[in-house]
C-alpha cells in the first residue's frame, strides 16, 4: 500500500490499521514529515517538495492501491491557496500514479458536504468537489470518495490543528450520545482505516462514500 499523509490525525488511523492487518505486506509513506513509526513492513520516503515526484517514481511503481489523506483546514486561506493545495497537489500525484500503475484504487480522503457540482457557495467544499470530480475522471482500476462527517480520534491518535483538538476535547464527553442520536454522522479513526483498507482490497458498490457506508465498511467483523 501507498499512503499519502500519515501524520494528519485520519492519516495515523489509516497508518495503524494498515501494520494490523495481516493482508497487507507493505507500506510506503510518502510525505514531507517522519511519522517516526518503527515497523518491519512500514517505510518511508521523505520529500521537501510533493508536487514534484519526478525524482522517486521508480520507488513508486508496483503498488495495487494509494490511500492520499493529505488535507488542509480552509480556515484563513485564499480559495487560490486551498486549490494549489488540496486540488493541483492531489491531482498532480494522481496523475503520476495511475501513469506508473494503471492498476491500482486510488482512496481519497475529502469530507462530509463536499460539492459535486463544483458551484456552491461554500469555497472548501466547490474545491473538494472539483478535486473529486477530476480524480473520478483518471483511469485507475478504481478510485474512491471517503466523506466522513465527525471523525472520533482513537488509540492516541490526535488532530495537528490546535483548534479541532479543543473540540474533540469538549465533544468527547458527549460522543456517546452523539453516536445513538446520529450514527450516519459519526465515525471514528479506526472504522476509517479499517473501510479504506476493504475498499482497497475488495471494492465497494458506490465510488463516494458517507459516513453510513463508512460505517458499515469498517466493522470490527469486517
Amino acid at each position: 500500500m501507498l499512503l499519502f499523509g500519515a501524520t494528519g490525525m485520519v492519516g495515523q488511523g489509516v497508518l495503524r490499521e494498515c501494520l494490523r492487518d495481516a493482508r497487507i505486506d507493505s507500506v510506503l509513506y510518502v510525505g514531507r514529515t517522519s511519522t517516526g513509526q518503527q515497523d518491519k513492513k512500514f517505510r518511508e520516503l521523505l520529500l521537501k517538495d510533493l508536487t514534484d515526484l519526478t525524482g522517486i517514481e521508480d520507488q513508486l511503481r508496483g503498488f495495487e492501491a494509494c490511500f492520499f489523506c493529505l488535507g488542509v483546514a480552509s480556515a484563513g486561506m485564499s480559495e487560490t491557496d486551498y486549490r494549489r493545495v488540496t486540488y493541483d497537489l492531489t491531482i498532480g500525484v494522481a496523475q503520476t500514479l495511475v501513469r506508473l500503475n494503471p492498476g491500482m484504487t486510488f482512496v481519497y480522503i475529502t469530507g462530509a458536504g463536499t460539492d459535486s457540482t463544483e458551484h456552491g457557495r461554500t469555497m472548501w467544499a466547490r474545491v473538494k468537489g472539483q478535486t473529486e470530480n477530476a480524480l473520478l475522471r483518471m483511469p485507475f482500476k478504481g478510485a474512491y470518495m471517503f466523506r466522513p462527517g465527525l471523525i472520533q480520534p482513537l488509540h492516541g491518535i490526535h488532530s495537528k490543528t490546535g483548534s479541532y483538538r479543543v473540540v474533540y476535547m469538549l465533544l468527547w464527553p458527549f460522543m456517546p450520545i452523539l453516536k445513538a442520536l446520529a450514527p450516519n454522522s459519526v465515525t471514528t479513526t479506526e472504522r476509517v482505516g479499517r473501510a479504506m483498507i476493504r475498499v482497497a482490497l475488495d471494492g465497494a458498490p458506490t465510488h463516494i462514500l458517507g459516513t453510513r457506508e463508512i460505517n458499515a465498511l469498517g466493522k470490527l467483523s469486517a
